[in-house]
């Protein structure tokens, strides 16, 4: 996904959080698309409550984008913006509770450790989704089994740069080994 459309799309679609209207998700969503750099891509998005204490202590809605290299954090406000990134390397653990109505990722990095709340819904497959995800992108934490996979991108990586397959048909070669 690289448009804020397709993020949008995609998190509607998965049932992975909302924000209060539509129009303010998509806005969320264009401050992540204006942060990608050329050939970065979002892998896995969603929308949740930043920093989630309880239903009254929160920062509102944020939406969150994990891309091949990063996580991505973003919420535009009527006045200004905010706008985030933890490289993956700097990812130290992931956890998950589920409550009566909400499910609560917390996510702690080097600087910082912060909770993502969502409905129930789909929120236990989401943080499934970013925990594999996080597992097959940072350095250092794929299993054994994953260093086939990583060769087979290091070669359709220099099948692309050599012109030999295009970004699409690399796109989609990435996106069946990676299981995306």
């Amino acid at each position: 996904m690289k448009t804020a459309k397709e993020m949008f799309d995609f998190t509607k679609k998965h049932k992975f959080g909302k924000s209060n209207t539509d129009s303010w998700t998509l806005k969320h969503f264009t401050l992540i698309e204006q942060q990608l750099s050329p050939g970065e891509e979002v892998l896995l998005c969603f929308m949740g409550l930043h920093n989630y204490v309880s239903l009254t202590k929160h920062d509102n809605n944020f939406a969150y984008a994990i891309t091949d290299r990063r996580i991505i954090i973003a919420q535009k406000r009527i006045v200004g913006e905010i706008i985030q990134t933890i490289l993956l390397n700097n990812i130290n653990d992931l956890t998950y509770k589920k409550g009566l109505a909400l499910g609560i990722i917390t996510i702690d990095s080097v600087k910082e450790r912060f909770n993502v709340a969502l409905e129930n819904t789909n929120s236990n497959k989401l943080y499934n989704l970013i925990h594999e995800l996080i597992l097959k992108l940072k350095p250092g934490t794929s299993p054994l089994s994953d260093i086939d996979d990583y060769s087979k991108l290091e070669e359709l990586k220099c099948l692309k740069d050599k012109g030999i397959i295009t970004q699409k048909e690399f796109d989609l070669k990435k996106h069946q080994i990676l299981g995306l």
